[in-house]
């Protein structure tokens, strides 16, 4: 059962925790690439910014961009402003969005978030969850998978496995973390099916589109390619 409120505390340290890790930053780092082709960290900034603010739009009933040209266009505006300014909108759009988690609301009820996708209230804190922990890793700043909180670990892999269930592109593929784990995905696609084993770290990287799957032990068939979240 999902628990909003615990989920926000976990999203207020893993924010804190990257707080701390940007803070020693300069400029000139932050206008390095990031791990995300195309962008800088001051673009991987800017977006957790902007993102913070667009949940708070789902969880109020707004749109959640007012479009995907002008969510791209704050992106490429924010992305090289100064550290300091980086920082203070960090934790101002932080801030706005435990505000409005902590507002008393029906949770149970479906939102809409884009390109047509629903979830319930409930879950919108472990998507910016997501979003935090998963950034920070492609901040390149020495914040790894490995790094990850075990709960955030076995919990994104429920959420993305459920995801990529019976896409088109992705054949029946069983997943088995060592000692931790059973989930099954895709089914969509022929081919199949589709053994993947390795540790929960691995698995997660592979899905999640950071890492190449190369520990993976896949037994039927090829690694699945899977399609970009």
């Amino acid at each position: 059962m999902l628990d909003h409120a615990r989920d926000l505390d976990s999203v207020r340290e893993a924010t804190d925790r990257l707080l701390a890790a940007v803070a020693p930053m300069d400029n000139a780092a932050l206008a390095e690439p990031s791990r995300l082709p195309g962008w800088t960290r001051g673009h991987v900034l800017a977006h957790l910014s902007r993102n913070a603010d667009a949940l708070v739009n789902v969880l109020t009933g707004l749109p959640m961009y007012e479009s995907g040209e002008t969510r791209d266009a704050d992106i490429a505006r924010d992305a090289g402003r100064d550290l300091a300014v980086q920082l203070a909108d960090l934790r101002s759009s932080a801030e706005r969005f435990q505000e409005r988690g902590r507002v008393a609301a029906d949770w149970s009820r479906n939102v809409e978030l884009r390109n047509g996708v629903t979830d319930e209230a409930a879950r919108i804190p472990f998507r910016r969850w997501i979003e935090v922990e998963l950034h920070h890793v492609d901040l390149g700043v020495g914040y790894e998978l490995e790094d990850l909180p075990a709960e955030f670990v076995e919990r994104e892999i429920d959420f993305l496995t459920a995801r990529f269930a019976g896409h088109k592109d992705v054949p029946p593929t069983a997943l088995a973390a060592d000692g931790s784990g059973t989930w099954t995905t895709g089914g969509g696609a022929e081919g199949g099916p589709v053994a993947v084993k390795g540790s929960a770290v691995e698995l997660l990287g592979w899905l999640a589109g950071r890492g190449d799957g190369a520990a993976l032990v896949a037994e039927g068939g090829p690694l699945p390619v899977l399609p970009p979240l």
